[in-house]
């Protein structure tokens, strides 16, 4: 352990460039009291979480995106943003204890050996799992493998009486970032990145391609709630859009000299209106995206502030698979705006809680709420708009959080997975129909099918039976959304994600003013303040 210990302090002071030959006495007084603790404490001592608790401790005395990950939390995080994992695949939701398929992922394992949509798990490897309340997460584990793994699964299927066993064998199941993309008119493509990982370049690059085939002229990015990722995925997706050697980002740390990102000149979509829809939960890399698009005055934002989240970790491996993820530098847009919002060393807790403040002081419902002193004015660097820094991304056009629809009875609907499990239930039992009448005409079922009162009132009942008391007053209130929710998870899984954000987007506020603004040259270029 203590060995362990000095291979960590050997590995900070070398990162740091602090190449001494021996250690500095605050490296000193970490070993001896280490060394002491475990060796004279009064009780055993768990040496290993010793350590991770130092760590912990030293790390959130710093900022807020400074940490330390175990060997299980580094690989969690990995997995998404790889872009890969390997498994059995198949998207699923739990439904009272029992695992049901929601969808196969085309082409892969579990599609090849034939299992289908509203399928249900009982069973991995002769270990029951219906029925026992086992976590996700550990279910996930069972099906989860290396490649070329083999798995036993047990299958209750509607109209079969008996199990069926299928033997699986585990591929790589890709992880997409793009969960939808569609023309939204004859003119306008829609893309919405859900993360940036190691596959979004390729994805966004084909999305445009197809988009452009459909006779895209207009493109809209959906960024609302994405948490960023890599910032080589950032720079993939921004030079798509701008010209050659324009600054994209750059970082600069106490110890790391600034660096240019830069837009090469191969971009596919270099010309045409483009506006980014973000959220206060849009941060790290879709602020770079937004930042770069805003500051050459390439596109508009519309939305929220964005989060603000411009610190650049640099990952550090332990010998044990565990992480350090310290943070080295800051981002700037390429105006010289830094994403990051304020914080103070070691408080935390108050830097999360900056979303809950700004919806108290009505920053999220009103414009007028949001102000910034002179002294972080920027201008744009083409049409010299004014911009503002002070961490996150202030859009072009704002977009007021609408608190209209939702009541607590709509809250404890989704809170208790009521709606998820009652359109499970319902797609259960007319899967057959629903896929003959629309016969995956996506279009048809759009313009075609409605949530009637027959179904609102199946789904009261439903609810009830899980203790949600009915409200009509609050059910009135929510009817809107409660009806475009319900009609949006049908699409998804009699159809897909897109069909999904087809549906949502129908009613999303940022979404339709943005489908207004980029179609309206007018009111684009007036927002841009394009020079003629």
């Amino acid at each position: 352990m203590i060995k362990r210990f000095s291979l960590l302090i050997l590995a900070l002071s070398t990162i740091s460039c602090i190449g001494a030959q021996r250690q500095s006495e605050a490296n000193k007084k970490l070993s001896l009291a280490e060394f002491a603790i475990s060796n004279l404490y009064v009780d055993n001592v768990d040496e290993s979480k010793l350590v991770e608790d130092a760590i912990r401790g030293m790390l959130e005395k710093l900022d807020p995106h400074s940490s330390y990950m175990t060997p299980e939390e580094t690989k969690e995080m990995n997995e998404p943003l790889q872009g890969n994992f390997d498994g059995i695949g198949i998207q699923f939701n739990m439904v009272k204890d029992t695992l049901y398929v929601v969808q196969t992922v085309a082409g892969g394992p579990s599609e090849k050996v034939g299992i289908l949509a509203g399928d249900r798990i009982i069973a991995v490897n002769d270990t029951a799992i219906a029925g026992v309340k086992m976590k996700n997460t550990d279910i996930m584990k069972r099906l989860r493998g290396p490649r070329g793994s083999k798995v036993n699964v047990s299958i209750l299927r509607r109209g079969i009486n008996e199990p069926l066993t299928f033997r699986i064998t585990r591929g790589q199941i890709p992880i997409y970032s793009i969960d939808a993309s569609y023309m939204a008119n004859k003119n306008t493509g829609y893309v919405r990145l859900s993360r940036f990982s190691a596959s979004t370049g390729k994805e966004f690059s084909d999305a445009l391609k197809r988009l452009k085939k459909e006779g895209m002229k207009n493109l809209i990015i959906d960024l609302q709630g994405n948490g960023g990722g890599y910032l080589n995925a950032a720079i993939d997706v921004a030079q798509e859009l701008l010209a050659n050697d324009e600054i994209i980002t750059y970082t600069q740390g106490r110890r790391s000299p600034r660096t240019d990102y830069k837009a090469k000149s191969s971009g596919l979509f270099k010309d045409g209106n483009v506006i980014i829809l973000v959220d206060e939960s849009s941060a790290s890399a879709s602020e770079i995206v937004s930042g770069a698009i805003q500051d050459w005055d390439r596109g508009l934002i519309v939305g929220r502030r964005t989060f603000g989240k411009g610190l650049v970790q640099r990952p550090i491996p332990m010998p044990d698979g565990s992480m350090i993820r310290l943070t080295i530098s800051r981002y700037y847009t390429p105006s010289g705006r830094s994403i990051q919002k304020p914080y103070q060393k070691g408080d935390s807790e108050e830097y999360f809680k900056d979303i809950v403040e700004r919806y108290n002081k009505g920053e999220l419902t009103n414009a007028d709420s949001i102000h910034f002193p002179d002294s972080l004015k920027y201008k744009t660097l083409i049409n010299e708009r004014t911009v503002y820094g002070g961490g996150g991304i202030m859009p072009d056009y704002f977009i007021p959080l609408d608190t209209t629809r939702f009541t607590d009875y709509h809250r404890d609907l989704i809170a208790k997975g009521i709606l998820n499990q009652f359109i499970i239930s319902y797609i259960d039992k007319n899967r057959k129909e629903l896929t003959t009448t629309y016969k995956n005409n996506v279009t048809t079922f759009l313009d075609d099918f409605t949530v009637n009162d027959k179904l609102l009132k199946e789904l009261i009942s439903f609810a009830e039976k899980d203790k949600v008391k009915y409200n009509e007053e609050q059910f009135k209130k929510s009817e809107p959304i409660i009806k475009e929710q319900l009609k949006a998870l049908i699409a998804r899984d009699i159809f897909d994600m897109t069909a999904y954000y087809r549906v949502m987007n129908q009613f999303n506020d940022s979404y339709s003013k943005a489908l207004e603004i980029i179609n309206d040259p007018q009111k684009y270029n007036t927002l841009l303040k394009i020079k003629k």
